[in-house]
């Protein structure tokens, strides 16, 4: 089913839309809240969380992009749950890719550093767009969807050791970027 068909089912408050979501997305949602919580039992959990919170926010939202509303949506939940169920180990891909990055990015505590991140998220924006394709969906799959380097792998056609030598050559040029507009680091 077409997404606006989707979205509009919502709006009619038809059981349905969950149905069809779950059907189209349902997938997706679940590997992306795998690839972040590194669990099947909260994998499972943050996706029904999802569908709940797609129900209480179609309407009044009206997502553009069902795919990317979706999306965000699992990864917010799902990083939720990382962050209540976090311990002092590395436990999924997620906190792997996030320590790949950390160096030179950090959380946020006050309103100064929210303002930051505002503009930090617009310098990354801007780097991003001018990276090739290609680029833009290794890092995207890796820092975004927490993607393993073997997933990213059979995504792209590449192998593991080009995906990883590709990531760590994005990440010194970003590093650059950031650096080049006194981002800092």
């Amino acid at each position: 089913m077409e997404d606006q068909k989707i979205v509009e089912l919502f709006f009619a408050r038809s059981e349905d839309a969950l149905t069809e979501v779950s059907v189209k997305y349902g997938g997706l949602i679940k590997k992306i809240a795998m690839n972040v919580l590194n669990n099947s039992a909260d994998a499972e959990e943050c996706a029904n969380d999802t569908y709940m919170a797609l129900w209480e926010n179609i309407p009044p939202q009206r997502p553009q992009s069902m795919i990317g509303y979706i999306c965000r949506l699992a990864r917010n939940i799902s990083v939720n749950r990382y962050r209540y169920n976090s311990a002092e180990k590395r436990n999924s891909s997620y906190e792997v890719a996030l320590e790949e990055v950390d160096q030179f990015l950090s959380g946020q505590d006050s309103v100064e550093d929210a303002l930051e991140a505002r503009e930090l998220t617009a310098v990354i924006e801007e780097f991003l767009k001018g990276l090739p394709k290609v680029d833009r969906v290794l890092f995207v799959s890796r820092y975004y969807f927490s993607e393993s380097y073997r997933d990213i792998a059979e995504k792209t056609g590449l192998t593991e050791k080009n995906v990883s030598v590709r990531l760590t050559r994005i990440r010194a040029k970003l590093k650059d970027h950031l650096h080049k507009r006194e981002i800092r680091i």
